[in-house]
């Protein structure tokens, strides 16, 4: 079932609250929270001190009674965002090129005793993670005791500035063969040395962050769920190291989310969660509440839960519900307002259901997968800032990736996202490409820039016979030129199996043909297959979503042909008003349609045509 982010303000919490807001969670159909500890609520008595006792003993409150009435609880694994606050101590503090970061954590619960910001933690060292968690740990120990709890990280938000930390520069000699200091004070003039501080930067972030935390959430007897989005590494690796990659919408478009979802499938992880519905219908900082809070459509709701259905989510987290008692108006910014007083709360239990239904559907079995794209990192780290077009509060740089979009030739093949970092240990045998735990039976690539060390990759595989479409001769990126980078990329390209034509070197057919597809997600579970076919309207949904965006009195017909074992089968695909599809094909060939049919209200307030 769906869960909810509940924000737990810098004030007085008691047991009496904690019940009543669980049992309406349950009653309406919730399946757990994640407690997020943000700022203090003014006019309010403040809380416990941070990790003292007395929080200590209200968290695990909270989680016996979760478990009590079978409610999930999660935790985030710290403070507002990012990790930091007063147990980071100047030693693992957050780094940059010119010394301490500037950056630090405002607006946590600790500002409710303390007028002093606490520093942002290193995030490429693992020994202060280490010393950080160890602090967090012994406050939370009791409470993640009981039924399984994840433990939370939420999106990058740290300074990328010039990050550093220590050891980088000698490191970074090693690696390249030339220093790096004379040139951090001018990255922006020479592209090609700022490739290489990115490379390496994104290794730290890994290496020394994402791995460690999952590593220190399993020696807790928890799970990793991880937003791995906005950090400057490879973010399919990033994803990949967690329990559960997480995604976001609508900050993040929903075709952001394939990442993490391609992510999940080449690690083998069931389940890809997305905090959902953050700045719908646009960003109003604090204190001010979101555009249309507490007016919020129950069918714009369901039209972009629809898209990440249809882009490989699977688990939902309401973004969110503040902490209230009976009767309170707390309120979060940058969010829909959950709680008995939300505008669609008579929707709430059938929404909920609906949801749990098709994610239910969805983590069975495994994503279908044929094509192999290449994510275009080297593209992305070569290039710097978005124009202002393309900027958003969530988007800056184009090694974000938010503007990242599978190639148009490769939407009926149900395409997932793969790396370098992948193809390391990949083999291709007999008209497969195994890739950790994903399968795979030929390889796209439409980059400009290819690194060395995944350019011998890709030439290794091709040798092996791998069908291969690459759009354009590669560059090499970096500021050292290899002085064998032209002849392997000629030999690549003079390879049978390898052409800049996808239909010439595809094997298959698409598993989905038909004019201007709707988005759609497929999994195969033994012999039987289920594709989730999002309504036409919820193509292509960008940031903000306009209010009644998904208001409609049409019926939208779709005449498709699917692949089944029996050969294709010409269907039509009826979409009535704010109803998505999903189809069951069996190993027979007969195809299905499953009812997931969920009637939002949709009356839309005259006062905000």
């Amino acid at each position: 079932m769906p869960y909810t982010r509940w924000w737990w303000f810098s004030n007085r919490i008691t047991p009496a609250d904690i019940r009543f807001q669980l049992n309406w969670l349950k009653k309406n159909n919730f399946g757990g929270v994640e407690i997020a500890w943000v700022y203090p609520l003014p006019n309010q008595p403040h809380g416990p001190k941070w990790l003292s006792q007395e929080w200590s003993q209200i968290v695990g409150f909270t989680k016996t009674y979760a478990d009590h009435i079978k409610l999930g609880c999660d935790f985030t694994f710290g403070s507002l965002w990012p990790f930091g606050g007063s147990i980071v101590k100047r030693k693992d503090a957050s780094r940059t090129f010119k010394g301490l970061s500037k950056q630090r954590l405002y607006y946590s619960w600790e500002s409710a005793h303390s007028t002093k910001p606490g520093y942002i933690l290193n995030h490429l060292d693992k020994a202060a993670l280490k010393n950080y968690s160890r602090l967090m740990s012994r406050a939370l120990i009791k409470a993640i005791k009981g039924s399984p709890s994840a433990l939370f990280c939420d999106s990058w938000e740290v300074d990328t500035d010039q990050l550093w930390t220590k050891g980088f520069s000698q490191n970074f000699r090693r690696r390249f063969g030339y220093a790096i200091s004379s040139f951090m004070n001018k990255l922006d003039k020479y592209p090609s040395i700022r490739y290489d501080y990115r490379k390496l930067l994104a290794e730290y972030v890994l290496n020394e962050f994402y791995k460690p935390f999952t590593e220190i959430c399993h020696q807790l007897k928890a799970i990793s769920r991880v937003q791995c989005h906005g950090s400057p590494t490879d973010l399919l690796a990033a994803y990949a190291s967690t329990d559960i990659p997480e995604s976001e919408a609508i900050l993040f478009n929903p075709d952001f989310s394939v990442i993490p979802a391609s992510a999940a499938a080449l690690a083998g992880l069931k389940i890809v969660s997305a905090e959902t519905f953050t700045c719908l219908y646009g960003w109003k900082p604090r204190p001010g509440p979101a555009p249309f809070y507490k007016h919020e459509l129950t069918a714009d709701l369901k039209l972009l839960v629809d898209a990440l259905f249809a882009n490989g989510i699977n688990q939902i987290f309401w973004h969110g519900m503040p902490y209230n008692r009976k009767n309170g108006d707390n309120q979060f910014y940058a969010s829909v307002h959950v709680g008995p007083d939300s505008y669609f709360a008579d929707d709430l239990p059938d929404f909920n259901r609906y949801m749990e239904k098709v994610s239910a559907i969805m983590k069975q079995g495994t994503p279908y997968s044929d094509v192999a794209a290449y994510l275009p990192l080297e593209d992305s780290w070569m290039l710097n800032k978005l124009p202002e077009k393309m900027k958003k509060p969530s988007a800056f740089y184009h090694w974000e990736m938010h503007s990242t979009k599978m190639p148009k030739e490769l939407k009926g093949y149900h395409p997932l996202w793969i790396s370098a970092y992948f193809l390391k240990d990949a083999q291709y045998r007999k008209g497969v490409l195994y890739c950790r735990n994903a399968r795979f039976t030929s390889l796209y690539i439409g980059i400009k820039w290819m690194d060395k060390e995944a350019l011998t990759e890709v030439l290794r595989l091709a040798k092996q016979g791998l069908p291969i479409c690459i759009k354009h001769k590669p560059k090499e990126p970096g500021r050292i030129k290899t002085v064998d980078y032209n002849k392997l990329t000629s030999e690549l390209m003079t390879l049978k199996n390898v052409s800049s034509s996808f239909r010439r070197i595809s094997k298959n057919q698409p598993l989905v043909k038909g004019r201007n597809l709707p988005d759609f997600w497929c999994r195969t579970a033994g012999n039987n297959s289920y594709i989730f076919f999002a309504h036409p309207m919820a193509k292509n949904l960008c940031y903000p979503l306009t209010y009644g965006q998904s208001l409609t009195k049409k019926t939208i017909k779709k005449y498709i042909t699917i692949k089944t074992s029996r050969g294709y089968r010409k269907i039509c695909l009826r979409f009535i008003p704010h109803q998505s599809i999903m189809l069951k094909i069996s190993s027979t060939g007969s195809i299905k349609t499953i009812d997931i049919s969920f009637s939002p209200r949709c009356a839309l307030n005259k006062s905000f045509k």
